[in-house]
């Protein structure tokens, strides 16, 4: 069953930046989704993961002068389209090039790549800058015949959309089962079935090699796993990762720098960035 936990974080004095910083941390501890308000945000995680003590300790330990009210309450399993429909989820359209939407919404734009996503509870809709930035540099890409990698793959939405533009194999990867699930069906919606979605972490990267990887996850899992992605790249490889902020920048260059990966750029939203490397 699909239960979850509901947070509602009320953060004063309010600013995006807090919300933002509080929505990272709250991830570290396996929260999902994320909805932020005039007041703070409403976060999300599978009942089982709920720990009150954990909550309170990123609370204690919150980096900015803030004080942090939080109000938690038991959601049961529902229709998460329907919650989406009705609440979150509006479509996301980049320019002429992309439109991301649901199947439930009408009068979509006209776009080059459209993409369906029904995204329940997994992350990954375009809303967020670290999704709305990865999308970016995979428009601006040459992904024809690439074999790509999409970690942390939550809805697929970026695995769908480097197929769509021509990435001969790909492959999606979560460790949460209810992202891998939406990730099959919205797979199916797309009529994308070549790309492979596997259950798990960088435990279960094995020997493949691939051209293209993208990671959109957090500063801590990316420096812990950075090593893993480098083995799985060969000289001219690409790697592009979010998840991070602007000052994140330096430990995360350091550590890919281990590996034999040259750092080539980023791009900025908001202080949260993706990055380029390549492997030398």
């Amino acid at each position: 069953m699909n239960d979850y936990t509901q947070v509602k974080l009320a953060v004063i004095p309010y600013s995006e930046t807090a919300t933002d910083i509080l929505a990272a941390l709250l991830a570290e501890i396996g929260y999902e989704s994320f909805v932020p308000d005039e007041n703070g945000l409403t976060a999300f995680v599978p009942q089982p993961l709920y720990d009150e003590g954990s909550l309170r300790g990123v609370i204690e330990a919150f980096p900015m002068e803030a004080k942090i009210d939080y109000k938690s309450e038991f959601v049961a399993g529902r229709d998460w389209n329907e919650e989406w429909e009705k609440n979150y989820f509006k479509p996301i359209v980049i320019g002429d090039e992309c439109v991301i939407h649901s199947t439930f919404h009408t009068d979509v734009p006209k776009a080059r790549y459209d993409i369906l996503i029904d995204p329940k509870m997994a992350f990954g809709t375009g809303h967020h800058e670290t999704t709305s930035l990865i999308i970016g540099e995979i428009l601006k890409a040459d992904l024809k015949g690439k074999k790509i990698l999409d970690m942390g793959c939550g809805t697929a939405v970026l695995a769908i959309l480097a197929v769509m533009k021509g990435a001969s194999d790909a492959t999606a990867i979560d460790i949460d089962a209810f992202a891998y699930e939406n990730a099959l069906e919205n797979i199916r919606l797309n009529h994308t079935p070549g790309i492979k979605v596997l259950l798990g972490g960088a435990e279960i990267l094995g020997e493949d090699n691939y051209d293209v990887i993208f990671a959109n996850i957090n500063r801590n899992i990316l420096l812990a796993d950075i090593c893993a992605y480098a083995k799985c790249m060969h000289h001219g490889s690409f790697l592009y990762m979010s998840g991070f902020y602007v000052e994140d920048i330096p430990v995360i260059r350091e550590e890919a720098r281990k590996y034999g990966l040259e750092f080539l750029g980023y791009e900025e939203k908001n202080r949260w960035v993706a990055v380029e490397f390549k492997m030398l």
